[in-house]
């Protein structure tokens, strides 16, 4: 036998997949109460893709872990991600850490900027289901700038002005240098 290597042999890259969403159920009638009682309108939770309910854990990196005896959270699927909020404690999570915003589908949207419209920016998931997921949930501001920089229109809430100014900045940029043009030869 050969000791040469194949490619059929090379490991396959590491890929964390997307989560089964079969494995996640629908919210229970308690939570539903809660959310319609904060004042959340049904059809926020009910428009594709439906809010689900899945029971978890944040780990250290900030990414989700399924686990039967862990907290109630609202899972939000993303085109690459999922996003779970866990409404008692605040806190937010992902699954594979590619996402960028909660709802960030609506970024490049048309419908968004149509007719005057702006890209609502919430400061959390409650204010944005309370708006009918019309715009997003910032989830890392570190990739603000290149995300949000072709938008036309954006209007956030009075809490993150601050942030999203610090944000909304190039991350870096070169340092400039001026070249002389040398003097006509005598």
């Amino acid at each position: 036998m050969s000791n040469r290597f194949r490619i059929d042999d090379a490991a396959p890259p590491l890929v964390i997949p997307y989560p089964n969403l079969a494995d996640y159920g629908r919210p229970s009638q308690q939570h539903i109460d809660w959310l319609l009682d904060c004042g959340v309108p049904l059809e926020a939770l009910t428009r594709p893709p439906l809010v689900l309910f899945a029971r978890g854990v944040m780990a250290h990196d900030g990414c989700f872990e399924n686990d039967a005896d862990g907290e109630a959270w609202l899972v939000f699927p993303e085109a690459t991600d999922c996003i779970f909020w866990q409404p008692r404690s605040g806190a937010v999570a992902c699954w594979n850490g590619r996402c960028f915003a909660l709802g960030e589908d609506v970024i490049h949207a048309a419908a968004t900027y149509g007719f005057g419209g702006c890209l609502n920016v919430f400061a959390n998931p409650l204010d944005w289901l309370r708006a009918k997921r019309d715009g997003i949930v910032i989830l890392n501001w570190n990739l603000t700038f290149n995300r949000l920089r072709d938008c036309p229109r954006i209007a956030i809430a009075e809490t993150l002005v601050n942030t999203l100014e610090r944000h909304l900045k190039p991350p870096r940029v070169p340092e400039i240098f001026v070249l002389r043009q040398q003097e006509a030869a005598e």
